[in-house]
């Protein structure tokens, strides 16, 4: 694949039952026992940017995007976590 083309080539994380986000696009994967992250769960779903990717389970991660968007996942904050860098070190060996 040519340089152009891997420039706009976005790469997915799984969330989770067959859940993908734009891995560029995230600013952070929490634990969602607490408070202020309970409010920000609130005040996501109040305002309409809530997007609840658990099928019915446990919250287990909360992941937040750069638009604002807050998503709701049932695997575990770490395991997200591993899978983002896993994604990560697998785009910086094709640049190569």
């Amino acid at each position: 694949m040519d340089k152009s083309a891997q420039k706009y080539r976005q790469r997915l994380v799984n969330l989770g039952f067959g859940n993908f986000v734009v891995a560029a696009r995230v600013i952070a994967i929490v634990d969602p026992a607490s408070a202020p992250m309970r409010r920000l769960r609130e005040d996501a779903r109040q305002e309409n940017r809530l997007i609840d990717a658990t099928q019915g389970r446990k919250t287990r991660a909360i992941v937040v995007t750069d638009s604002n968007h807050v998503i709701l996942s049932a695997i575990q904050a770490e395991t997200i976590g591993q899978r983002f860098q896993a994604e990560d070190a697998s785009s910086r060996r094709e640049e190569e």
